[in-house]
C-alpha cells in the first residue's frame, strides 16, 4: 500500500530499459534480467580475464558477470552508475555476483576486496567510487574486509575510453600507489573494476599490489567488452 503510493508520485523504473518497474521487482525488471549477457566465467572456470591479461599481470581467478555490448542493457546500466548517479546499481550488481562467487571454493579464500581507486578530484566531483558498492557486496557475501583505503589512486587522468592500447599502458604505469600504512602481505586480494577493457588500469593496480610479499590477487568486474 505504501509503495503504491510511493509509486505514485516517484515511480521506479529499471535501471537498465529504463520502464517502469511492477510492484514485485525491484531496481532491474524481470525481462531485463533474463535478457542481460552472463557470462558464466566462474561456474564454467573460464581464462578470459586471465587472457586479457596474459603476459602483463598474474592472477589467480577472475571473472566478470557481464558481458558488455554497445548501446545495450548493460552499457545503459554503466552508464547510469557513472554518470546519472545511479549508484544503487553497484549494490545490485555486487549482490548477484557475490551470491554466485560465495559458492566457488576459488573465492572462498578471499581476505579482502579492493577496488580500483579514483583520484580525489573525481571522486569529488562524482561523489561516489561507482565500484564502491559492488565491492562491499562483494566483502559481504565471501566474509572478507572491504578496504578502500589499501590501493591509491596518485595521479589524475582523463578517461580512457577512447584511447588506444599502448597509450594507456604507459600512462597507467605511474597512476596508482599501496598505502604503506596497511599491511596486506600474505593475503588473497580481491580486486573489482566496472568494466575490463584492454586491462590496463588492473594491470597497473596488479602490478603495484604484488610488489608486496607473497600476495594472490584475483579480479571480478561487473562487464568485460
Amino acid at each position: 500500500m505504501i509503495r503504491n503510493v510511493v509509486n505514485l508520485f516517484f515511480p521506479e523504473i529499471c535501471y537498465a530499459c529504463q520502464n517502469l518497474l511492477n510492484d514485485n521487482e525491484a531496481s532491474i525488471c524481470t525481462s531485463c534480467r533474463h535478457d542481460l549477457p552472463v557470462t558464466n566465467f566462474h561456474f564454467n572456470n573460464s581464462d578470459a580475464i586471465k587472457k586479457v591479461l596474459y603476459g602483463r599481470a598474474k592472477i589467480e581467478h577472475g571473472t566478470a558477470l557481464f558481458r558488455f555490448e554497445k548501446k545495450g542493457l548493460v552499457q545503459q546500466l554503466i552508464h547510469g552508475l557513472k554518470y546519472k548517479g545511479y549508484e544503487n546499481i553497484g549494490f545490485v550488481l555486487g549482490n548477484w555476483l557475490g551470491g554466485e562467487l560465495k559458492q566457488i571454493k576459488d573465492y572462498q579464500t578471499i581476505d579482502a576486496v579492493i577496488p580500483v581507486p579514483l583520484h580525489k578530484n573525481k571522486l569529488k566531483k562524482r561523489g561516489y567510487n561507482q565500484v564502491a558498492k559492488f565491492g562491499e557486496q562483494l566483502a559481504l557475501a565471501l566474509n572478507a574486509q572491504y578496504n578502500d583505503k589499501i590501493l591509491l589512486k596518485i595521479t589524475n587522468n582523463k578517461s580512457q575510453t577512447t584511447k588506444e592500447r599502448i597509450l594507456r599502458w604507459n600512462e597507467n604505469q605511474q597512476l596508482f600507489a599501496l598505502n604503506p600504512e596497511i599491511q596486506i602481505k600474505n593475503k588473497h586480494i580481491l580486486l573489482v573494476d566496472d568494466i575490463i577493457t584492454t586491462g590496463a588500469t588492473l594491470e597497473a593496480c596488479i602490478n603495484v599490489i604484488t610488489k608486496t610479499e607473497n600476495v594472490k590477487i584475483s579480479v571480478a568486474t561487473m562487464a568485460i567488452a
